[in-house]
């Protein structure tokens, strides 16, 4: 089954800048995901995220407030 991962932020830099490295890594690693952008500020506070960029896997928070390096990606997708 497919992971589900999610950027939340609004659209910046260094939100792009995410969705950059979630996909490298997804690629990297050979995982089947689909990466999707959030960027309604109210579902990005309804999940209690207080800082951009986030990244969510299958629904849950697993970076806040940071862009993730290459190695912490892959960290978290495996």
């Amino acid at each position: 089954m497919a992971k589900k991962i999610e950027i939340l932020g609004s659209g910046c830099p260094r939100c792009k800048q995410t969705e950059k490295i979630m996909k490298m890594a997804v690629e990297e690693l050979n995982i089947d995901a689909t990466i999707e952008k959030v960027q309604d500020i109210n579902e990005i506070i309804s999940r209690g995220v207080a800082a951009t960029p986030a990244v969510a896997i299958d629904g849950k928070i697993v970076i806040s407030g940071k862009i993730p390096t290459l190695d912490e990606a892959k960290k978290i997708l495996q």
